[in-house]
């Protein structure tokens, strides 16, 4: 296996063969020389070839184009240019996969817009393969967090019967024929005649069976795909994406909000260490600054607010807001960047929200009106991660399920661990796009996803 470019630019010239692979960004030519920009992906810029038109083909130079595949052989030499240390000098080039001129990247700046409707190649430019390393690095970073504080990666199902949010919100599956769907006596869909013989939709988060292991491992965490039927076309929602959702037992909600900034603070750093040059780049054309604001979070020590103060900043300023905050009311992005961004100048973990606009499963204040959750708010974004100390009382969870006329029959096995051993434990979830997203500067959560899933919108 050749040497990945990244590397490649690093090393001291030298008379050892070098092979190089990858795809060609750019060509220029001179009356002795023809300049091949050469990509493989694994770094923004790629590695200059050069080569000597006395000694390499010209009617193979003239078929090379712009995102046809290549193999160059030589050697490693002082560039002659200041854009980079070393170059290719040439001894052999192999075409390998040919580039008609109807190749959809050229060497021009394409709109994001315009490279959601060709997904299967805008990885080859260099925001999106930007985006894309920077996103492997995260995830790296997302399990180099927990495996070194001694949780468990633990994989939930895809499928499921339960609704975790309670908002209804789900994708069903079903295997039924839909021109001939089986009923019963009194007129209602036959859901017994289905694969799994209920009802079963795609999952809109991993936190109840997730809850299930860390009340006999302590600390997990699970990181995979979750659905939202929500028709939101907006630039924070798809109908596809990965959470990341430790939950942990023996733990309060201020245990919950240590571990929440701890694990921000840890991939942010991680990325500004091993992606140096994407981050000079999104700072540079995408968000300026993006990278001085995260340097800034590594560094500040998060604040902390309840709902109830929050809401009393908000009031201050009222006027300012398109939706005007209240006492009960969800608070809206305009909301959150506000109290990051005006009032307290760094991250803001909310917490003891109003118990009418969370879910079911968080833990009940003495109030009785409030609830133990949590959101980490983060400036230029808002929301970032949601959590809470989960409800361990059987009776009260009883009961608030009730409130919401949730059955029990379908929560059955939550409702048992808080019947065989029940302990206090917490946990939270992070959106992975939307933090690399916040990580990048990228204004659309849809270019941070290799294939963005959203509604009317399932090609690739």
């Amino acid at each position: 296996m050749a040497e990945l470019i990244s590397k490649l630019k690093t090393m001291q010239p030298g008379p050892q063969p070098i092979t190089v692979e990858g795809w060609v960004r750019t060509k220029r030519d001179s009356k002795s020389v023809c300049f091949i920009e050469v990509n493989d992906g694994s770094c923004l810029k790629g590695l200059q070839v050069v080569a000597d038109k006395a000694s390499i083909d010209n009617n193979l130079l003239n078929n090379i184009s712009t995102g046809c595949s290549v193999v160059c052989e030589g050697t490693l030499v002082a560039s002659q240019g200041g854009d980079q240390a070393v170059e290719l000098a040439a001894a052999k080039i192999t075409i390998v996969g040919e580039c008609p001129s109807d190749y959809p990247l050229q060497k021009k700046r394409h709109t994001l817009e315009y490279l959601r409707d060709i997904a299967h190649l805008r990885a080859r430019t260099n925001t999106i393969g930007a985006v894309e390393r920077v996103r492997s690095k995260m995830a790296f970073a997302v399990h180099s967090f927990f495996q070194n504080n001694g949780f468990y990666y633990v994989n939930t199902p895809i499928f499921t019967a339960s609704d975790c949010e309670g908002a209804g919100q789900m994708f069903q599956v079903t295997t039924m024929d839909l021109n001939n769907v089986p009923k019963t006596e009194d007129g209602k869909i036959d859901y017994s005649k289905d694969f799994f013989g209920k009802k079963t939709s795609l999952t809109v988060s991993g936190q109840l069976e997730g809850e299930t292991y860390a009340t006999a491992l302590k600390n997990i965490y699970t990181f995979g795909p979750t659905f939202r039927a929500e028709d939101s076309n907006t630039k924070r929602h798809l109908a596809e994406f990965w959470m990341v959702e430790p939950e942990m037992s023996f733990c309060t909600l201020e245990g919950d909000m240590k571990v929440a900034e701890d694990f921000l603070k840890y991939i942010f750093k991680y990325v500004l260490e091993n992606c140096e040059e994407d981050m000079d780049f999104f700072s540079k054309f995408v968000e300026p600054g993006v990278k001085d604001t995260l340097i800034h979070v590594v560094e500040s020590p998060f604040a902390h607010l309840t709902y109830t103060e929050a809401v009393k900043e908000l009031e201050k300023s009222a006027d300012k807001f398109d939706f005007k905050p209240y006492w009960g009311c969800d608070l809206q992005t305009e909301h959150e960047r506000f109290l990051t961004e005006e009032v307290c100048k760094r991250p803001v973990i909310v917490t003891d929200y109003p118990k009418e606009i969370k879910s079911f499963y968080m833990k009940l204040n003495e109030d009785g009106k409030t609830v133990r959750a949590m959101d980490v708010l983060a400036p230029r974004l808002g929301e970032i991660i949601g959590g809470s100390e989960r409800e361990y009382r059987l009776d009260v969870l009883k009961a608030r399920m009730a409130e919401l006329g949730l059955r029990e029959q379908d929560y059955w096995w939550y409702l048992e661990l808080r019947k065989f051993g029940s302990v206090p434990h917490s946990g939270f979830g992070l959106g992975f796009e939307r933090a690399v997203q916040y990580v990048t500067g990228m204004q659309n959560i849809r270019d941070v996803i290799p294939y963005p899933r959203a509604s009317k919108q399932c090609e690739f």
